[in-house]
């Protein structure tokens, strides 16, 4: 099998680059920047939004950071971070709401956007402090998206989290900052952030 990646350090291929050290996946990588490569032809056939990240494995691409990881969990099945049965609801209840609603809430209001009372019910999120509220909920009482076990939809949900607390998108909860810690010493996460981390000087030059 093949897996290419393509991915810029500074970008939600950090994401996938998790995803993929926790799925085991060897994987070749292809750096893009965002004003030349991502937007060149050759690259466009892969991801016409011009945007990374996305993945090509024997010939089929996948893009959406939340569509890569439940992709990546089901074809590597030995890393065992698909859900099990008892799992499945709240894997993907919180994976498709992190990637939904709350990333949309945050960044609506990074652009400064607030919907009106009236513009809420059109929104889907309603309003920021609501989907914050619903995830603090849902963390408050377990150690993982899905109850004890880590899987792949921490991968994504984890994500959001560790960049709204590094970057204040999100309040410093309580239950945030214990799920981040518990996440932050996994193996493969401190691998995947060192490359990118490693990477950042060069893309920037």
């Amino acid at each position: 099998m093949t897996l290419t990646f393509y991915t810029n350090p500074m970008s939600r291929g950090q994401i996938v680059r998790w995803a993929l050290h926790e799925a085991g996946a060897d994987y070749d990588q292809v750096l893009l920047d965002y004003g030349t490569t991502m937007k060149a032809l050759d690259y466009l056939k892969v991801n016409p939004m011009g945007k990374v990240p996305a993945i090509v494995h024997d010939g089929k691409t996948v893009t959406e950071c939340a569509a890569i990881c439940a992709y990546l969990a089901e074809v590597f099945p030995a890393s065992g971070l698909s859900p099990t049965e008892n799992e499945r609801a709240d894997y993907y209840r919180w994976l498709f709401f992190t990637a939904g609603p709350l990333e949309q809430a945050i960044t609506d209001k990074h652009l400064g956007i607030t919907p009106t009372e009236d513009q809420q019910r059109m929104a889907g999120y309603g309003n920021l402090e609501r989907a914050v509220d619903v995830l603090d909920g849902a963390l408050s009482n377990r150690e993982y998206i899905c109850g004890v076990r880590f899987t792949m939809a921490d991968v994504y949900v984890g994500s959001q989290v560790d960049w709204g607390l590094q970057f204040g998108t999100l309040p410093e909860r309580n239950s945030f900052k214990a799920y981040a810690e518990r996440f932050r010493e996994r193996d493969a996460y401190k691998a995947a952030k060192a490359i990118d981390m490693a990477l950042m000087p060069e893309a920037e030059d």
